[in-house]
């Protein structure tokens, strides 16, 4: 075991690639997961794959965790058991999900009483990016823990920022999501306005995109809706989440928050109607549903009523 031998547990949909370029940067990764088929997809990068959740602690020294919620976190740490001190005694356990602060305060208490060290570390950044290792990583924790846990989050990323103690990454990552799903929000707003108007959406794109709003999220969400493709690189599921998480922190901040509050509502019918599995830019679909629901659908309807 080295300084170069990672765990890695979390091998979902930004997990797989993101595992896949510390292969790529030259970490001896060792990872686990519930089922058996990503597992074997890093096997063939040059992964190994550990036979639990302890092979992998057993194996290494520092363990990223990239876990859907909080729920799979403490599943696999075997919080309020005598497992978990077993486990995280003498590691780093880099945590980079976004899930609440208190979630993660209350974990990073429990890892330094169990004798081991804990870092935040969530990344801003959809499935494209991770793939691509240009990810924006922030990190939260003791320093002697950020600098151990900075070169493993550096391979996966563009840059990496320091932010502070504990919970400042995740409050970070909560503040860059208020603008990441409100802006998608309104560009889907927006080509919903365009289509009812008679706009050519191709010519929409094109103007985007050589305007000063331009950027690689909204030409590749624009590319999407044009290419009526949702597959997803951040489901409408995992984004609603995150603006329920981003929400809560704003009202327990005190923090104005009608913006967040209007899209994690049209998240939630998008999600409603079975669309969860959609790219965020699917919550274009709540909008027509909105539109069809008002009766109020088309120019040519509208001079009807008047």
């Amino acid at each position: 075991m080295t300084s170069r031998t990672v765990g890695f547990i979390g091998l979902g949909i930004m997990g797989v690639p993101m595992a896949t370029n510390l292969v790529r940067a030259g970490f001896d990764v060792v990872v686990w997961a519930r089922s058996a088929d990503p597992m074997n997809e890093l096997v063939a990068t040059g992964a190994r794959a550990a036979a639990d959740v302890a092979g992998v602690f057993d194996a290494t020294r520092t363990v990223v965790l990239m876990l859907r919620d909080e729920a799979g976190v403490n599943a696999v740490l075997a919080r309020g058991t005598e497992r978990f001190s077993r486990l995280v005694a003498h590691h780093t356990v880099i945590q980079m999900g976004t899930f609440t602060t208190e979630f993660s305060r209350t974990l990073a208490a429990e890892v330094a009483a169990a004798g081991g060290q804990y870092v935040e570390a969530p990344v801003s950044g959809s499935r494209g990016p991770a793939v691509e290792a240009k990810l924006v990583g922030m990190l939260a924790g003791e320093a002697s823990a950020v600098a151990e846990a900075e070169p493993v989050v550096a391979a996966m990323c563009a840059q990496v920022f320091r932010c502070g103690e504990i919970p400042a990454a995740l409050s970070m990552k909560l503040a860059v999501n208020t603008f990441l799903i409100t802006m998608v929000t309104g560009l889907a707003e927006t080509f919903h306005f365009a289509s009812r108007s008679g706009v050519d959406l191709d010519v929409l794109r094109e103007v985007l995109a050589a305007g000063p709003m331009a950027s690689v999220v909204s030409r590749g969400k624009v590319q999407k809706l044009t290419d009526d493709d949702m597959s997803a690189q951040a489901a409408i599921a995992d984004v609603l989440k995150n603006a329920r998480l981003a929400e809560d922190a704003a009202h327990t901040a005190g923090s104005a928050h009608p913006l967040i509050t209007a899209s994690r509502e049209l998240y939630e019918e998008a999600a409603a109607a079975g669309r969860g599995d959609l790219d965020m830019i699917g919550v274009i679909t709540a909008l027509v549903a909105r539109a069809e629901q008002s009766g109020v659908s088309s120019p040519e309807h509208r001079e009807a009523l008047q």
